[in-house]
């Protein structure tokens, strides 16, 4: 606790100090009476105790706060983050809300130890001064409860050591509010805030005193009332000639929040038209990124507002741009002006609150449209937007939607379903929309979203077409993401290299990232797509949940189970509950089944809950209750669309060959060759390879079980279907399908050639059994020792495989608890999987 060299008296020393108040504590000893304060106060003392020891502190005073001396800077922000956590801790337990205000500077101090004398009657053992004390104590009492502000000399080393705090250390939120002045100080200081994704404030702090934000004197009314007059008639003559840059520092792809319409005219159809057509026409620019409404309503839902009710006006707003970190707010608004509409739009900053600058246009006649494209033309240009870009990526907004304003309203309407999930409210307004509008391009194109989301791959092409057929009226990012999803659903094999170049082209349009990440992740491409992934999981703005999902499939594919099991637990705070499924397979993967079975059992009713009950239960050996949730999930398919029909399948057959009945899991296979065949050949290429994969891995399956035949038949039937995509997925099954029949014709040599062209960074994991199999067939107890390190080294990769909905997943599982064992064990305890 107290290893912290002893200064030399009077020769000043480079220390970080924190300083901490204990918010309201006066009041919380009124509240909870003095006995049981006072308890709560010995467990807040052993808190302190505990975290001095852990991050090396010195407590140098104490009373409603504390007053500690670190070496490192890092050392005094660990303290303060889990103080801060220690609290909430404490007054959760007794259901009270306990916060503190830190403030957090590196500088130089002079240290001198008091008499014994002087301690025995109340002095401090050690005392410090210095300018940083005050420093670090104006930084404190600024502060707003729960938040630990820093000093720039701070912040710059702590920052640069953050990784030292772990996984913990890649939450973090940083956010600097501006300069500020403190009393009795000659310059000025930058300001920033540190903590938490979810627990720190990310507010501005609050003026007092001895301390207050260092406002340019254009943004002080009360030290220009003398010029009012002056500056508006100067204001008058010069707003046509001249143009001043924001007050906001907006930079190159910064975030804006796009507040509420307010509608001065009465016509309530405008409320949602115009609103949409100026987010519309500002998402073309890509220098401007708009935080979708999707997640600003989850932003106004975690400050416990209401969505559907609360307006995003100036004020929540404004709240919803400081807690995401977004540099501005656009209001924008429509009036009658002497018989003409008239949009405008104020840009806001978040933390003042004021206006930095309007711009306004009026309507001619019915072209309203108009107007807010100009509106939009004139903020990029003011944000600091090219010319040249804005020509290049700002068709005219008629032309990229539609003159019918109802048309656009139901459109509006049908954004605001689909962002809440409600995909078929979503497409009766789309749908409204064209029948309204058929020219409508971005209509059309929502309804593809739409159908794809709900797996019905034929409407969704139907709608891509006439998307397409309109392409020039799409705005080019939508354009480029519509042909995108052409390749997704007609040449999956080229979709994931596009993605990954509009990834590129469009780094913050997170949705070309994430949809990156999956297609890499399918294809078994787990480093690639990590850093998509990582992008769209570290996002404050949009898809956080989702890309925090995303990212932990693949840290788990990749063997790294800590931080994907932080991913689905943060992703699951954030709302998404099916994160669950996934978290639970990390839990399986570490080997703690009760607590892969108590995170299920806290999510109901998701279509595919029982294929990971089925695998873990096959991980666990409880063949009797995997086979029980097979019958179950198989059970519930039969309502579902497209290959989710077929998720079923293979569980329920591994379910039956483990359980010692080869004849029912054979019928089962067959079903799925009849079944998956059924109009393969004239669905789209995307669910053909998704029926095509389910096929193939039914074959391997009867191939465990001892029926080549069934698997000839499988390959013959899909050898014959002409139109199926050429992708590596389907080759590479196929080559384990032919691997198992040159071996059981006791050609081993063949098998290991038909495999060894898929030996490499993105093998599936079949193959490697298959080469396994095929190596122990041929003598090579090298290569099959190689096979079985690799499978037992990639349990998280089991569970983690995409192939076909995760339809391999149980087969994947047993697998790789074969390869774990021995090879006596192995083929002792598992002798059908490894026939």
């Amino acid at each position: 606790m107290n290893d912290i060299p002893q200064p030399l008296p009077d020769v000043p020393q480079l220390r970080t100090l924190l300083l901490t108040d204990l918010c309201d504590s006066t009041e919380l000893v009124e509240r909870l009476g003095d006995t049981v304060a006072a308890e709560l106060f010995r467990e807040h003392d052993t808190l302190v105790l505990r975290l001095q020891q852990e991050w090396r502190g010195r407590l140098i005073d104490r009373s409603d706060g504390l007053l500690l001396l670190f070496e490192r800077p890092i050392d005094g922000l660990g303290f303060a983050l889990d103080y801060q956590q220690g609290l909430r801790d404490l007054g959760h337990a007794r259901g009270l809300r306990l916060l503190a205000r830190a403030g957090l500077h590196v500088g130089e101090v002079l240290t001198w130890r008091n008499s014994e004398e002087a301690v025995q009657i109340g002095a401090k053992p050690l005392e410090v001064e210095g300018l940083a004390k005050p420093v670090a104590a104006r930084l404190m009492t600024v502060a707003r409860p729960g938040q630990i502000l820093l000093s720039a000399v701070a912040e710059s080393l702590t920052q640069r050591a953050a990784r030292e705090l772990g996984e913990r250390g890649e939450r973090l939120l940083w956010k600097s509010h501006g300069h500020w002045r403190f009393k009795g100080m000659p310059t000025r200081m930058e300001i920033y805030e540190v903590g938490e994704i979810g627990l720190t404030p990310l507010r501005a702090p609050k003026n007092s005193p001895k301390a207050w934000r260092d406002t340019p004197l254009w943004r002080r009314p009360a030290a220009l009332v003398a010029e009012v007059a002056l500056i508006a008639t100067m204001a008058v003559g010069g707003w046509f000639f001249t143009r001043s840059e924001p007050a906001i520092a907006f930079a190159e792809r910064d975030w804006v929040v796009v507040g509420d319409m307010r509608n001065l005219t009465g016509d309530t159809l405008l409320d949602d038209s115009l609103q949409q057509a100026f987010r519309i026409s500002l998402e073309q620019s890509r220098y401007v990124n708009v935080v979708s409404e999707d997640r600003a309503s989850r932003a106004v839902a975690m400050m416990r507002r209401e969505p559907g009710k609360q307006k995003l006006d100036r004020e929540t707003a404004a709240d919803v741009a400081e807690r995401l970190g977004v540099r501005a707010v656009l209001l924008p608004s429509v009036a009658d002006i002497g018989g003409r509409k008239r949009f405008t739009v104020e840009l806001v900053d978040p933390h003042s609150r004021q206006t930095v600058l309007v711009s306004s246009a009026y309507a001619s006649g019915d072209g309203v449209l108009v107007a807010v494209d100009n509106v939009t033309h004139e903020l990029r240009d003011r944000l600091g937007e090219s010319e040249t870009s804005i020509l290049d990526n700002g068709p005219p907004l008629p032309e990229v939607t539609t003159s019918s304003l109802d048309a656009l309203r139901a459109y509006a309407l049908g954004q605001q379903r689909y962002a809440r999930g409600d995909n078929e409210g979503a497409l009766a307004f789309y749908r409204s929309a064209v029948e309204m509008d058929p020219h409508f391009a971005l209509a059309w194109l929502a309804q593809a979203r739409a159908n794809f989301a709900n797996l019905d791959q034929k409407a969704a092409l139907e709608a891509l077409d006439k998307a397409t057929a309109l392409q020039d009226r799409l705005p080019p990012r939508e354009a480029m993401y519509c042909a995108n999803w052409r390749l997704q659903i007609l040449h999956p094999d080229e979709a994931t290299d596009a993605w990954v170049r509009m990834a590129d082209i469009y780094p913050d349009f997170l949705p070309a990232s994430h949809n990156a990440a999956l297609n890499l992740h399918d294809a078994n491409r787990f480093k690639q797509a990590l850093p998509y992934a990582e992008k769209a999981a570290r996002s404050r703005i949009d898809l956080t949940s989702v890309g925090l999902d995303q990212y932990g499939r693949i840290l788990l594919a990749l063997g790294d189970l800590e931080r994907a099991d932080s991913a689905f637990g943060q992703a699951v705070q954030l709302g998404l509950k099916t994160a669950l499924l996934r978290q639970s397979t990390v839990a399986a993967s570490k080997g703690d089944f009760k607590r892969a079975h108590q995170l299920l059992d806290s999510l109901h009713g998701d279509y595919h809950e029982d294929n990971i009950r089925v695998s873990i239960a096959l991980d666990q050996g409880d063949v009797a209750y995997a086979l029980e949730r097979a019958k179950a999930g198989q059970a519930a398919s039969v309502t579902k669309l497209g290959a989710d029909r077929l998720n079923y399948q293979i569980p329920l057959a591994v379910a039956y060959m483990r359980s010692g009945n080869p004849t029912a899991g054979l019928d089962v296979v067959r079903q799925t060759l009849a079944s998956g065949m059924e109009g393969i050949e004239a669905d789209p290429p995307v669910e053909a390879t998704s029926k095509a994969v389910t096929i193939l891995g039914a074959a391997i399956v009867a191939q465990r079980m001892g029926d080549q035949q069934l698997a000839e038949e499988a390959l013959s039937r899909l050898g014959a279907i002409k139109t199926l995509p050429d992708v590596r997925i389907s080759r590479e099954l196929v080559a384990v399908v032919k691997s198992g029949l040159a071996r059981a014709k006791g050609d081993p040599q063949a098998a290991m050639e038909l495999l060894k062209p898929y030996l490499d960074d993105y093998s599936r994991f079949q193959t490697r059994a298959a080469m396994l199999e095929a190596a122990r067939a041929a003598g090579r107890s090298d290569l099959a020792a190689a096979q079985r390190s690799w499978m037992a080294s990639r349990r998280g990769m089991a569970y983690s495989e995409l192939d076909c909905g995760y339809c391999l997943q149980a087969l994947n599982v047993i697998d790789a608890d074969a390869a774990a064992a021995t090879p006596v064990a192995v083929a002792a305890a598992a002798p059908a999987a490894l026939n």
